[in-house]
């Protein structure tokens, strides 16, 4: 007699996630509040070629090649997704130093392959160029798809440093600033944007979100070189932001 194991459920969630601890960062208080199961798809989950030389942030981090980074992340990133009940899918592509700049292809596969009911999550993109092919590519192949638009979540820490960050007043004062809005501005110029999740987070919950964040300890430090005390309570993961999307008439 033979067995078979059980099939696990489809998702009925997909956030795309750039990099390794993007959807984390970003969601991390949110991702109990959405449709579950919840799958973190990384986009740029990919190896290095081999002998590539180190990228100078993987050697900032303490990584001596290329591939020991690779696989250090996606072991960070299985333990933060586990913690948070997420399964996590890493597509091909490798991170930006080791990439070719061509274009996101493994992401039109994936959404293909996705039931159309299926909820999918895309980044703002805030000041990250990398993001923004993500959340263009796949704006992309839904429109081609016919399938809904999906929603797009405000990347952390990078949509964090607005001064409103956390406020009522976040979705006015990212439609007009120049430093933290223009992927806002951008998106707001194509489509309407209605806040569909927000959340400021409870001691509780900024716990378990310290806790996912923390597994990507391999990057912590040279993140605050460039952000400062992010993992500070009050720093820019303490709040998060869900828009959905409606085509402009």
């Amino acid at each position: 007699m033979t067995t078979s194991r059980p099939t696990a459920a489809p998702p009925a969630t997909v956030i795309l996630s750039p990099h390794f601890d993007d959807a984390v960062l970003s969601l991390a208080g949110l991702i109990p509040a959405l449709g579950s199961p919840v799958t973190v798809v990384t986009v740029h989950g990919g190896a290095p070629s081999p002998g590539h030389d180190v990228s100078w942030w993987d050697s900032t981090c303490g990584f001596s090649s290329a591939g020991e980074a690779h696989h250090a992340r996606r072991a960070e990133d299985a333990r933060a997704c586990a913690l948070l009940g997420a399964a996590c899918v890493p597509l091909g592509h490798p991170d930006g130093p080791y990439q070719d700049g061509g274009v996101l292809h493994e992401i039109d596969t994936y959404l293909t392959a996705l039931a159309p009911e299926t909820r999918l999550l895309i980044p703002l993109s805030t000041n990250q160029p990398d993001h923004a092919k993500v959340r263009d590519r796949a704006l992309h192949i839904l429109s081609g798809l016919g399938r809904p638009l999906p929603l797009v979540y405000a990347d952390l820490p990078y949509t964090g440093h607005l001064p409103e960050w956390g406020t009522p007043g976040a979705d006015a004062a990212l439609a007009k600033d120049v430093d933290f809005g223009v992927a806002y501005q951008d998106l707001d110029s194509r489509f309407v944007l209605q806040v569909a999740y927000e959340l400021n987070l409870s001691d509780e919950q900024w716990a378990a979100k310290r806790a996912a964040v923390q597994c990507y300890a391999s990057q912590l430090a040279p993140l605050a070189v460039d952000h400062g005390s992010v993992l500070a309570r009050g720093g820019p993961l303490r709040a998060e932001r869900v828009w959905a999307l409606e085509e402009r008439g």
